[in-house]
């Protein structure tokens, strides 16, 4: 692994993830999927910690995947890398014929390689290609979507998936100034934006662009679709006392972790039962109250913590 590599990325709450995964690795032949591999440094720290752990590194970047087969080269038959979306996890388990494992992490949302690759259109700040694809093969892209919604579609997913209240406003601008010419790069559209949003000093913080290029990467990657149908998948791919670790960075990503890790946490019974049976009771403790948030000293060393939300679950019985 080159030095370069390592300094791509800078995993964020890695002691808290191995702090609160590692009970579960302990045991001989234990094995962990990090379902949002990037650069692999989660991996590579648990792979050092767990000398009998077996990884399963699952990501939608072949390039991400090339990188980090680069940085755990050297773990040998304790990787197992796969080209996939984590929604996949129980296939992508199927075919390397593991029927469960004692780890989960789930690293959510943009990696630090992909925004820091100017081909890949994610930064608003420079000029690339509007794109946002984390798998650059296949689906349509930024382009497509702010060149081919209309302008309710393109309010919506700027309202809902950036929180951006001048949602309805940049929406009409794209659509009277794409009339002339479609937009092609990302700081022809974070030049325009700037232009609709005001900037308030001493209020907006970031570049006024900042969440509407939030939304269209969720809308173009169908983000949250994926993490509705990855969090059961997950929670069946766990064997009894494994645990998952989820870290979100938008406020729906970490409703929709939440929801799913409370219900399993909580008995299914219907009120109207006297006795709760076996079948109702709660598959999973949750490990943490709430949601975490990274520490001031983590945010001094990784910016890119500070908008992290974590929670964790223990799997306390099978669904079946």
């Amino acid at each position: 692994m080159s030095k370069q590599i390592s300094e791509l990325h800078e995993p964020v709450l890695l002691e808290r993830a191995i702090e609160l995964l590692g009970p579960a690795l302990e045991i001989e032949g234990a094995v962990l999927v990090d379902g949002t591999l990037g650069l692999g440094g989660h991996s590579e720290a648990f792979l050092e910690r767990f000398p009998q752990l077996t990884l399963v590194g699952i990501d939608r970047d072949p390039k991400a995947l090339e990188l980090a087969g680069q940085r755990l080269a050297r773990f040998g038959s304790r990787v197992h890398l796969v080209h996939a979306v984590y929604d996949e996890i129980l296939e992508v388990l199927d075919d390397l014929e593991i029927p469960a494992v004692q780890g989960i992490l789930l690293d959510l949302g943009v990696s630090s390689m992909q925004l820091d690759e100017r081909d890949r259109g994610f930064a608003y700040s420079y000029e690339a290609p509007l794109d946002m694809r984390m798998n650059s093969t296949e689906g349509k892209t930024a382009a497509d979507v702010v060149n081919g919604y209309s302008e309710s579609e393109l309010a919506r997913i700027f309202k809902e998936y950036g929180e951006e209240r001048y949602a309805k406003a940049v929406a009409r601008e794209i659509i009277a100034v794409r009339k002339v010419k479609n937009f092609t790069t990302s700081t022809e559209l974070a030049g325009l934006i700037a232009k609709v949003i005001p900037f308030i000093p001493g209020k907006s913080s970031g570049h006024p662009a900042k969440r509407v290029f939030q939304a269209l990467r969720i809308e173009v990657n169908g983000e949250l679709e994926v993490l509705e149908r990855t969090i059961p998948a997950a929670l069946d791919a766990l064997a009894v006392g494994g645990r998952i670790v989820v870290m979100s960075y938008h406020s729906l990503e970490d409703r929709i972790t939440k929801q799913a890790l409370v219900a399993a946490a909580n008995s299914s019974a219907p009120i109207e039962l006297p006795i709760e049976l076996p079948e109702h009771a709660p598959t999973v403790r949750l490990l943490v109250k709430g949601a975490e948030a990274a520490t001031a000293q983590e945010i001094t060393r990784n910016p890119r913590a500070a908008s992290v939300r974590l929670r964790a679950a223990e799997k306390i019985r099978s669904a079946a």
